[in-house]
């Protein structure tokens, strides 16, 4: 019996990554049915506000609650600047809810004592640096963490000036390197960059897309033991 994954997309801008991720879903677990649930005004209404609003977490929790009715074994939300409402999402279903970054801020929490978070998108700042102390406090380490905001090259790259935007991003890394031990990109659409950043810094460089997915299959994978061990 195959298994079932939801995707929960907010955006349409970065479709190169959305290409990557999909190669990726496809190496790492090509025996799982994705459905892809999408609302590309989510990010948008929540960079307008600077916050997450009540509306959009109850939107956001609506579809995760779909996603289980329409039979999915577990969610996986790609969006960092909404994973605040998946704490409240998780509490309304049955089934494992996994934001895009846990798996790559818990790594920063374990294995590095000074994290630099790199974004370009404001919103995606906080939730971030919040899930790395909350995956720090879990393990019960103190991690130092810095952070990096370039919003005029996410500005640069919403007007096609993409070598604008990677130049910017590399000449901040180039800034916060001296401060930490590993840089962790806040942004699955920054994932592109991080072979450059890490040439240019000499810091390794975190990403969310790979790390997340393989994450997800060893979930799916203690899911469906656990199922085959029931039904002994």
């Amino acid at each position: 019996m195959f298994q079932t994954l939801a995707l929960i997309h907010t955006s349409k801008v970065f479709l190169t990554v959305e290409t990557m991720m999909q190669s990726i879903f496809a190496e790492v677990m090509p025996d799982v049915r994705l459905i892809n649930i999408m609302d590309d005004s989510l990010l948008p209404d929540v960079m307008a506000e600077g916050r997450i609003s009540t509306a959009v977490t109850r939107r956001m929790c609506a579809y995760v609650v779909a996603a289980e009715a329409t039979g999915a074994d577990a969610v996986l939300s790609l969006c960092s600047s909404l994973g605040p409402t998946i704490n409240v999402a998780r509490k309304l279903v049955s089934i494992p809810v996994i934001k895009i970054d846990d798996a790559h801020t818990e790594k920063a929490a374990r294995e590095a004592d000074c994290v630099g978070v790199m974004a370009t998108v404001a919103t995606t700042l906080p939730p971030t640096v919040a899930l790395i102390r909350e995956k720090a406090a879990a393990i019960k380490k103190q991690v130092e963490i810095h952070e990096s905001l370039s919003s005029a090259a996410f500005e640069a790259l919403m007007c096609g000036e993409k070598d604008k935007h990677d130049a910017m991003v590399e000449e901040a890394a180039r800034a916060l390197a001296p401060q930490v031990d590993v840089i962790l990109f806040a942004q699955a659409s920054m994932t592109r960059l991080a072979p450059q950043i890490e040439q240019a810094t000499g810091r390794p460089v975190l990403t969310s897309p790979r790390l997340a997915i393989e994450y997800t299959k060893r979930v799916l994978d203690e899911l469906k033991a656990k199922t085959q061990g029931a039904g002994r």
